[in-house]
């Protein structure tokens, strides 16, 4: 059974840095392999954050968190670095895996092409 487990949400004060965690339990990283975090603020749109897949040459990111925000990867944990956080960081953060082909650096935030969910971590940032 794959799961995803996030991990390191809480609270952090304007301008300082947070590291969250995604344990990948039985996903396989080989052929199309691809994780991203995304977040969701109340009455906002989920939102890709950042991307690591074996297709792409590197990760991507949102261009509101780019220079802020690194994803990484060390075995079965995604780690998403934020620092330089920001009050418009708070949002619920969510690691998402896909096994498709589909997901492309043209595509990669296309929430749909995802087929395994976390329960995602709450990040708040106070101002």
């Amino acid at each position: 059974q794959v799961q995803l487990v996030e991990s390191g949400g809480g609270l952090v004060q304007a301008g300082g840095s947070l590291k969250l965690a995604c344990t990948t339990s039985g996903f396989t990283w080989g052929g199309d392999g691809t994780v991203t975090w995304w977040r969701q603020a109340p009455g906002k749109d989920r939102e890709g954050v950042a991307c690591l897949s074996r297709n792409f040459r590197g990760p991507l990111y949102g261009d509101s968190v780019k220079g802020r925000f690194t994803i990484s990867r060390d075995g079965a944990n995604v780690y998403l670095e934020m620092r330089d956080v920001r009050p418009d960081d708070t949002a619920m953060y969510v690691c998402a895996a896909a096994t498709t082909p589909r997901v492309r650096t043209t595509t990669w935030n296309w929430s749909y092409l995802y087929e395994l969910w976390g329960q995602g971590t709450q990040v708040t940032v106070s101002s």
